[in-house]
C-alpha cells in the first residue's frame, strides 16, 4: 500500500493486519490488591496486622483490632502502609511462618543478592512490674504483648538494596501523620496526628476512636522523613543485619540488633510453648491443625479474653459486590464454638478467659445478671453503631467500607444455644456449676423460653423479614437440653425436669414445621429451601446421625446446595436476606459437611473432601470466610475463627473416624 505525503513521492506504508478476534475484549489488569489469601496475619494476642507479599503492613488497628486503622491500604491503596524489603522489587522467593508460631520469614531473591526479613508483632516476658495495667481484667500470665512490631533485615548473600517507608494513615485515612525526629541523630522519629496520645494515659474506660495512638519508629537505620512517610535506604552486604521497630506504647524498641534477635527469640519461644500445650495427632494434616489453632489463638484479646471473629472488616464476600462487614467484634455464636475446637486439641486455657469474658458482659454494675447480645466490642461494648466509610475505594473497588455492625442489636435466638453448650462443654469434666454463674445461666434459658417460638433473623443475619428458622429453633432446644443437664450438676432437679420438657416440647414443634416431604430439614418453616447450618443437627446431638431425616439433610445439602462440590450457605435467590448481589461458597459450610458425613457414615466421601479443602488453604494455611470455586480466591473477612474452628473439627472427624473404624466404633469430634 503506498500513499502520499504532502504531495511528495509516494512512500511504503505497512498494510494493516486483520483485527485479532478479540478485538474489543477489555485487557486483563492487574489488580494493585494482593488477594486475599496472600496476606500473612500477625499477632500478639492484643494488636494484629496483614502483611502482603510485597512486604508491606496494609492493614493494622491501634491500640485494638477493632480500633480505627493506621495501616489500611488493604481498602484503599491510599490509606497508609509499611513496607520493608528491596528496593524496586515486591515479590518473593518465599514466604513461611517458623514453625510453631506466627513469626514470618520472607525471603527475597534479587539480581545482585539474596534478603531475609522477619516479621513479629514481639511478646515477652510479663513487664508491668510497677504498676497494674490499665486494659488487663483477665489473671496476668508470664508473657504479655510488648506493643511493638519488629522486623529484621538479614542480607544472606551478595548485595541488596533494602528499602523501608512507613506512612501511617490514622483514623481510616481520615487524619495524616506528622513526623518528627525524637533521637539524638537520624535513629528514630515518632509520628503523631490529632489527637494523638501514649497509651499511657489510656485506660479500659477509654472510648475507643476518641484517642489516636502515638507511633515511634526506632533502627539501625539512619530514617529520612520525607512529608508523611518516614524512609530509609541502605545497601546492605552478606552478613549484614538491621532492624526497624514500630512501638505505639512507651515501652521502647530494641536498641540493638542484639536486643532485636533477643525480642525476636522471646516471641518464638511463648508461641512454642504455648502450641506445645495442645494434643495433635500424629497425622499428615498435623500442620493444618496447628495453623488453625495458632490463627484462633491470634484472634483472642488478651486484656479481656474476648474472641473476634476476624482480623478485618469490607473484605467483600463478593468481588466488588456489596457484602463486606466489619467482624472485628466477638460473636458470642463464633466465640462459643470457636472453643469446641480450641477443646478438642486440649487448649482449654482460652476457654477460661472468654467465660470470664461472658460474665462480665452479662453482668450489670450491681452484679445482678442481664440479656445476652449476639455482639460485643473487644472490651466488653454494647454499642456497635454501624457506618461507612465513603472516603474509602474498598478493597479492589468493592464498596461501602463498613465500620461497626447493624446486626449487633438484632434479634437471633441461637445465641443462647450457643452459649449454653459451650459452658455445657466447659463444666462437664467438672461436673460443677460455678455458683456466680448459675443465675447468668438461668436467665439465658429463660430467655430461649421466652423467645422460641418468635421469628428471628437466623445464624446469618438476614436483614430481610424475620423468619422462624430451623437452626434457631434446634438451638434454643439445645439450650433447654444443655441447661436441664446444668440444672441437674446444680442440684435443681425440678427445674431441670421443667427444662427437658420444654426441650421437647421444642423438639416436637421443629420434627411438625421444620421437615419437608422428602424428610429434609428446610431453611424455615414457610419454605422448602435448605440451609447449610442444619448441618449443625447431627453435630449438637438433636437426632441421632442414623436417623433417616439426619441423612436425607446432609445428603440434600451435599448434592443440592453446593457449586463444584462446595456449600453454600442458603440460595440467595431463595432468600430474603436483605441484600444484592451474589456469594461464594461459604468454607465453614463446607467443612460443616465433611463432619455430617463422617457422622452419618460416608467417610469416604467425607475425607475427598476434607482433602479438596485443604488444598484450597492459603500458601500459610489460613483461611478467609468463602472460596470462590471458579478461581480459588479467598472471599471475605481474613483469617475467619469460625473457618478455622470448623476445619479443626473437621479434619478430627475424618482422623478419629479412621483411627476406630478397625476398633468399630467411631467418637466424634465433639
Amino acid at each position: 500500500m503506498t500513499t502520499t505525503v504532502n504531495g511528495e513521492s509516494p512512500v511504503e506504508t505497512p498494510t494493516p493486519s486483520p483485527e485479532p478476534a478479540f478485538q474489543g475484549v477489555p485487557k486483563a489488569k492487574r489488580s494493585p490488591f494482593p488477594p486475599i489469601d496472600d496476606y500473612a496475619f500477625l499477632s500478639d494476642c492484643e494488636t494484629t496486622c496483614l502483611i502482603a507479599p510485597s512486604g508491606a503492613v496494609e492493614w493494622m488497628c491501634l491500640p485494638r483490632p477493632d480500633a480505627p486503622s493506621v495501616f489500611g491500604a488493604i481498602l484503599d491503596r491510599g490509606a497508609g502502609h509499611f513496607r520493608v524489603g528491596p528496593y524496586g522489587q515486591y515479590v518473593p522467593a518465599a514466604r513461611h511462618y517458623r514453625p510453631g508460631g506466627l513469626i514470618v520469614e520472607t525471603t527475597w531473591q534479587t539480581e545482585t543478592g539474596w534478603l531475609k526479613v522477619y516479621d513479629a508483632l514481639l511478646i515477652g516476658p510479663w513487664h508491668n512490674a510497677d504498676r497494674r495495667s490499665k486494659t488487663h481484667r483477665r489473671t496476668p500470665t508470664d508473657w504479655d504483648a510488648e506493643h511493638c512490631l519488629l522486623r529484621i533485615i538479614k542480607c544472606v548473600s551478595g548485595v541488596v538494596e533494602v528499602e523501608v517507608t512507613c506512612e501511617p494513615s490514622f483514623d481510616y485515612s481520615r487524619k495524616h501523620a506528622r513526623w518528627e525526629y525524637t533521637g539524638s541523630c537520624y535513629e528514630e522519629a515518632t509520628a503523631t496526628t490529632e489527637g494523638s496520645v501514649d497509651r499511657v494515659r489510656v485506660n479500659a474506660e477509654t472510648p475507643l476512636g476518641s484517642v489516636q495512638p502515638t507511633l515511634r519508629l526506632n533502627t539501625n537505620m539512619r530514617l529520612g522523613l520525607e512529608g508523611r512517610e518516614a524512609q530509609s535506604r541502605t545497601r546492605m552486604q552478606e552478613g549484614d543485619e538491621k532492624f526497624v521497630a514500630m512501638s505505639w506504647s512507651p515501652a521502647a524498641g530494641p536498641r540493638d540488633q542484639a536486643e532485636a534477635w533477643e525480642r525476636l527469640n522471646n516471641t518464638s519461644e511463648f508461641w512454642r510453648q504455648w502450641i506445645t500445650v495442645g494434643k495433635f495427632p500424629d497425622h499428615p494434616w498435623r500442620g493444618y491443625l496447628q495453623q488453625s489453632a495458632l490463627a484462633l489463638k491470634g484472634l483472642t484479646y488478651a486484656p479481656t479474653g474476648a474472641l473476634m471473629a476476624a482480623s478485618t472488616t469490607s473484605l467483600p464476600e463478593t468481588p466488588g459486590g456489596v457484602r463486606n462487614w466489619d467482624y472485628r467484634y466477638a460473636w458470642i455464636r463464633d466465640s462459643t464454638f470457636a472453643l469446641w475446637g480450641l477443646y478438642t486439641l486440649g487448649l482449654d486455657r482460652e476457654a477460661n478467659n472468654f467465660f470470664h469474658f461472658i460474665e462480665d458482659v452479662t453482668q450489670n454494675p450491681d452484679g445482678t445478671p442481664r440479656p445476652l447480645q449476639i455482639m460485643y466490642g473487644l472490651g466488653g461494648e454494647t454499642q456497635l453503631t454501624e457506618g461507612t466509610l465513603d472516603h474509602m475505594s474498598g478493597y479492589d473497588d468493592a464498596r461501602p467500607v463498613r465500620i461497626g455492625n447493624g446486626a449487633f442489636d438484632q434479634q437471633q435466638h441461637d445465641v443462647w444455644g450457643a452459649m449454653l453448650d459451650s459452658v455445657y462443654l466447659h463444666v462437664k469434666s467438672r461436673e460443677h456449676v460455678p455458683e456466680n454463674l448459675w443465675p447468668i445461666l438461668k436467665l439465658q434459658v429463660e430467655q430461649a423460653i421466652k423467645h422460641w417460638r418468635l421469628p428471628d433473623r437466623g445464624i446469618w443475619e438476614v436483614r430481610g423479614e424475620p423468619k422462624h428458622f430451623v437452626n434457631s429453633k434446634m438451638m434454643c432446644w439445645v439450650a433447654l437440653d444443655r441447661g436441664s443437664r446444668l440444672a441437674v450438676m446444680h442440684g435443681e432437679k425440678a427445674i431441670a425436669l421443667e427444662w427437658a420438657k420444654i426441650a421437647e416440647e421444642i423438639k416436637a414443634d421443629i420434627l411438625e414445621n421444620g421437615v419437608d416431604k422428602r424428610g429434609v430439614f428446610t431453611q424455615h418453616y414457610d419454605t422448602e429451601a435448605l440451609d447449610a447450618a442444619n448441618l449443625m443437627i447431627p453435630m449438637v446431638r438433636f437426632l441421632p446421625p442414623t436417623d433417616p431425616r439426619v441423612r436425607a439433610t446432609v445428603l440434600a445439602i451435599a448434592d443440592e446446595l453446593t457449586v463444584d462440590g462446595l456449600v453454600l450457605r442458603y440460595k440467595v435467590e431463595e432468600t430474603d436476606d436483605g441484600l444484592e448481589g451474589e456469594e461464594g461458597t461459604f468454607t465453614i459450610c463446607s467443612f460443616w459437611l465433611v463432619s455430617a458425613l463422617v457422622e452419618i457414615g460416608e467417610l469416604r466421601r467425607a475425607k475427598q473432601l476434607c482433602e479438596r479443602l485443604l488444598s484450597f488453604a492459603s500458601p500459610l494455611k489460613l483461611y478467609a470466610e468463602e472460596i470462590d470455586t471458579k478461581t480459588g480466591r479467598h472471599l471475605g473477612n481474613f483469617p475467619q475463627a469460625f473457618t478455622h474452628l470448623a476445619q479443626i473439627n473437621a479434619v478430627m472427624h475424618v482422623i478419629r473416624a479412621e483411627e476406630e473404624m478397625e476398633g468399630g466404633e467411631f467418637v466424634p469430634a465433639r
